[in-house]
């Protein structure tokens, strides 16, 4: 009797510790699979990754959204697709049930507003094993050459296209359209 309830224990225990490895393991891949589902543009591995409520945040400039999973899929993903982006991830790590990763991001607007990639710090927390939070620290913006590109885009559409005014904070794929367009336009 007694050598039953030692191998039950031992079961018990292996069962366990085999449970919160593959837990572990499985946080990461899922933070890994959601940065190559940016890369790739691909909404629907973006849906099966992400919680039906997600927030976006960036604590150093109090930026601070919450998306449902249609809006960050259809909306926001359609729009950062518009600009061609690469995500690679330099380094992730799983700290108890938060990922973290530092991840390069270039497209064609970062590439116009400051001429080099993003180099940011992303925190990924989950609930029920989907990504329901993704908090940012940009560790290379350069504020000052962010600001005077964007600027200088935005006085020259406003002299010489004021019709497309307001494309710069319409996050959705017709305003990355138009923000596309302004580029041409200023670059031409």
């Amino acid at each position: 009797m007694h050598r039953i309830l030692i191998i039950s224990v031992l079961v018990l225990v292996t069962l366990t510790s085999c449970k919160n490895s593959k837990d572990k393991l499985d946080k990461l891949q899922i933070a890994k699979a959601y940065f190559t589902a940016l890369d790739e543009s691909n909404s629907s591995k973006l849906k099966e990754l992400i919680a039906d409520s997600l927030i976006t945040s960036i604590p150093e400039y109090d930026y601070k959204v919450r998306y449902s999973k249609p809006e960050y899929v259809n909306k926001w993903l359609k729009w950062d697709s518009v600009f061609n982006p690469t995500y690679k991830v330099l380094e992730i790590t799983l700290e108890g049930e938060i990922v973290k990763a530092k991840v390069s991001k270039m497209d064609s607007r970062i590439q116009f507003f400051m001429q080099r990639p993003f180099v940011t710090y992303e925190v990924l927390k989950f609930e029920d094993d989907k990504i329901s939070v993704i908090e940012t620290e940009y560790l290379n913006f350069d504020e000052e050459t962010w600001g005077k590109n964007r600027s200088e885009l935005l006085n020259w559409i406003s002299e010489n296209h004021p019709d497309m005014n307001g494309f710069i904070n319409d996050q959705t794929e017709a305003g990355g359209m138009k923000f596309l367009k302004a580029l041409e336009l200023y670059n031409n």
